[in-house]
């Protein structure tokens, strides 16, 4: 990488502020990033991927894709209190 040079102050202060503004893009995009993979592996997004997968063979995919995230919405809690609240060496 070659050594830039600058004749002023205000050039350097313009470069340092385009490299900042382009860490927080980098920053954002890389925050973006997580937060859709987060998504993708919640139960509902991949019952919704399974479903939209083989939707063709169902012919009450609207049905089925609209029913079954509730459902997980609804037992998903509903079985993870069970266990935490059931007693241990039963």
């Amino acid at each position: 990488m070659e050594t830039k040079k600058y004749s002023s102050y205000a050039q350097i202060d313009r470069e340092l502020e385009i490299l900042k503004i382009e860490k927080e893009i980098s920053y954002q995009k890389l925050v973006f990033g997580v937060k859709k993979t987060k998504e993708s592996f919640s139960p509902q997004h991949i019952v919704s991927d399974l479903i939209g997968s083989y939707s063709s063979a169902i012919p009450y995919g609207a049905i089925v894709s609209t029913a079954v995230p509730f459902i997980l919405n609804k037992a998903v809690p509903f079985i993870k209190n069970w266990i935490t609240k059931r007693k241990r060496g039963n």
